[in-house]
């Protein structure tokens, strides 16, 4: 879709897919550019998500990490983190769950420009505790959204947690995602 394969998370592992076997699929298949042009637009904050976008970026994959010259070279570390400024824009948080014993939740939240959507669902939480409350565990691509309002995702049920705006999945998670303002961002218990 638009050169979206899968979500942003997904882009990286399957350019070097695509790049790894280009000798396999016919050339009109794939729009390699316009594929590229999604990971050129997007501002990648994870490691993880950035180890595996770059080396498609110059036409290879970590199968080809054997054979390309090293160089030291220095970078700086530390992750940006949502400021903890004055308020500048409010989102709109709403939690759902049609599956059983139905609730939906919604709230308006101020937070700086620059807050993520995990930034958002604190300042929810602290405003009004006993309704926002959530809990998430680390992974290699950022928070994951175990549990909203004490109700779990269950992998053997296969239910979890979906973010939307207006209705479309979110295509990054909760940690990288930042609404704009006013938007409204939905928390589905899915399956």
């Amino acid at each position: 879709r638009n050169g979206m394969i899968g979500n942003i998370y997904s882009m990286g592992l399957a350019l070097q897919a695509l790049e790894t076997s280009r000798e396999f699929y016919a050339p009109r298949k794939w729009d390699r550019a316009q594929a590229l042009s999604v990971v050129y637009n997007h501002d990648y904050e994870l490691p993880m998500a950035m180890a595996q976008v770059l080396p498609p970026l110059v036409g290879k994959s970590y199968l080809d990490a054997g054979h390309l010259p090293c160089s030291a070279s220095s970078s700086s570390s530390g992750s940006p983190q949502p400021s903890r400024s004055r308020c500048t824009k409010t989102v709109q948080f709403s939690i759902t769950n049609t599956l059983k014993n139905y609730f939906h939740y919604s709230t308006s939240v101020c937070v700086p420009d620059n807050a993520t959507l995990l930034h958002v669902m604190k300042v929810a939480r602290k405003e009004k505790p006993d309704i926002f409350c959530f809990k998430t565990k680390s992974t290699d691509l950022g928070p994951f959204v175990t549990s909203i309002h004490g109700l779990a995702g269950n992998k053997t049920k296969g239910t979890y947690w979906q973010f939307f705006s207006c209705w479309s999945p979110l295509q990054e998670g909760v940690g990288t995602y930042k609404p704009k303002n006013w938007e409204h961002i939905q928390a589905i218990f899915s399956i």
